[in-house]
């Protein structure tokens, strides 16, 4: 068998033109298609999933609860009281605004807010609160009355002017809330105590 090579122009001119078919009525054309089943594409499915995935920990982050905040907007001394006997001691009483503040996506209602205050180590007093509101990141001012009892002036004193001279006086704070959050018309029991 022999081969010959042909170039384009010789294969140009071998070629049949297409001429149509006449059409034949009797007869008629069936095409017969496969079954075709689409199988999903595995990258939508791990699209899916990671869209899914972001949402959830979208939803996940605005609404878990976080602390609220709180911070003293306001203090005015009530009383004072000299105790000299078995040792030299203050008995303090305050009146304290507290501006709380709720960065949650949702209101918090509270029935009572108690404040322990310690220095050093130490508790020094106790600061009570009846209950309130606060709507879903707002703020609202609570009034309380803080009492320290048992100061002791020569002990307390020292460590006090020592602090006041760096700028600084380390308060130790114990909040306990007891309440209920809302999300939409959902109440949410809360009761809260540090650990």
């Amino acid at each position: 068998m022999t081969t010959t090579k042909m170039s384009k122009r010789d294969l140009r001119n071998l070629s049949v033109p297409y001429t149509s078919l006449r059409p034949n009525l009797n007869q008629q054309d069936v095409i017969v298609l496969p079954d075709y089943y689409h199988r999903p594409n595995e990258n939508n499915r791990c699209l899916a999933f990671t869209g899914i995935i972001l949402l959830l920990s979208a939803a996940l982050f605005f609404l878990y609860p976080s602390d609220p905040t709180l911070q003293l907007a306001r203090i005015q001394l009530n009383n004072i009281g000299v105790i000299s006997s078995p040792k030299l001691t203050l008995d303090l009483s305050f009146s304290l605004t507290i501006r709380v503040r709720n960065r949650n996506f949702f209101s918090m209602d509270y029935e009572k807010l108690v404040v322990s205050v310690g220095y050093r180590g130490r508790e020094l007093g106790v600061v009570s609160s009846e209950g309130g509101g606060v709507r879903a990141r707002g703020s609202s001012y609570v009034n309380a009355t803080l009492d320290l009892n048992g100061l002791e002036v020569v002990h307390d004193m020292i460590y006090l002017i020592a602090d006041l001279a760096k700028g600084v006086i380390p308060f130790d704070t114990n909040t306990k809330v007891d309440g209920v959050l809302g999300l939409f018309q959902f109440k949410i029991p809360l009761k809260v105590s540090p650990l």
